[in-house]
C-alpha cells in the first residue's frame, strides 16, 4: 500500500488550506482511494491508495505551488482498515510520517520511505520532475493545464490568440512532453517498490 501524508508549509502564518485541498483530492481521486482523504492534526492531509499513478499525480497537485511538504510511505498495512484513515496503522503509515518529517527540510520539499527496497533512487527521480516545474512559467502553465485537460495544441493556440509554433516553444520550454512521458515511468517505479515492500512482509 502506498501512504501519502501532505504537511502546509507555514501554516501558522498562512491561510488555511487542508479543508479545501482534502475535498478537492477526494473529488479528482477518490474513486481510486482506499479510504477517504482525511485531515489530521489541524493542517496535514493523507491519503491510501494502492494505485501508483494516483500518487504521482496527487504529488504533482500538492507540489506545484509549493504550499506542502510531502511524504510517500510505501510498505504494509493492518488488515482489515477501518472506515476512517485516521484510525489505520502498519508500516506504509510510519513510513509516510517519517518521509513528511524529512521532506520539510528537503528542497524540493519531498520524500519517499520504504520499509524495503530502493526508495532513495525513486526520490531521486521525483525530485528531477519536481525541480523542472519549479521552472515553469506562468505561460508555460497555461500550456500545461489545457493540454492535460484535453485540449490540442491547435485548439491552444486559437484559445491564447498565438500561433502553433508559438504553442510547440511554450512546449518545450515548459518541459510539458518529458513530464507527461515521466509519469508513467515514475508510477512504475513507485509500484515496484511498493510490491518489494509486500515481497519483504
Amino acid at each position: 500500500m502506498i501512504v501519502v501524508t501532505a504537511d502546509q508549509v507555514s501554516s501558522r502564518t498562512q491561510a488555511d488550506l487542508a479543508g479545501a485541498e482534502r475535498d478537492r483530492i477526494q473529488r479528482a481521486h477518490g474513486e481510486k482511494l482506499l479510504l477517504p482523504v482525511a485531515r489530521n492534526a489541524g493542517d496535514e492531509i493523507q491519503l491510501i491508495t494502492s494505485d501508483a499513478r494516483t500518487v504521482v499525480e496527487v504529488v504533482f497537485e500538492l507540489t506545484r505551488e509549493g504550499a506542502w511538504s510531502v511524504g510517500i510511505g510505501c510498505g504494509d498495512v493492518r488488515d482489515p482498515l477501518p472506515a476512517d484513515i485516521r484510525e489505520a496503522s502498519g508500516e506504509a503509515f510510519f513510513a509516510a510520517r517519517d518521509a513528511v518529517e524529512r521532506a520539510k527540510k528537503n528542497s524540493p520539499r519531498l520524500a519517499i520511505e520504504a520499509a524495503h527496497g530502493d526508495a532513495e533512487h525513486v526520490e531521486a527521480l521525483f525530485k528531477l520532475a519536481l525541480l523542472l516545474r519549479e521552472r515553469r512559467s506562468d505561460q508555460g502553465w497555461e500550456v500545461y493545464d489545457r493540454i492535460v485537460a484535453g485540449a490540442l495544441q491547435s485548439e491552444i493556440a486559437d484559445e491564447l490568440g498565438v500561433s502553433a509554433p508559438a504553442i510547440s516553444s511554450r512546449m518545450k520550454s515548459a518541459n510539458i512532453r518529458a513530464e507527461l512521458d515521466a509519469m508513467p515511468a515514475l508510477a512504475r517505479l513507485l509500484e515496484n517498490l511498493d510490491r518489494s515492500t509486500g515481497a519483504h512482509a
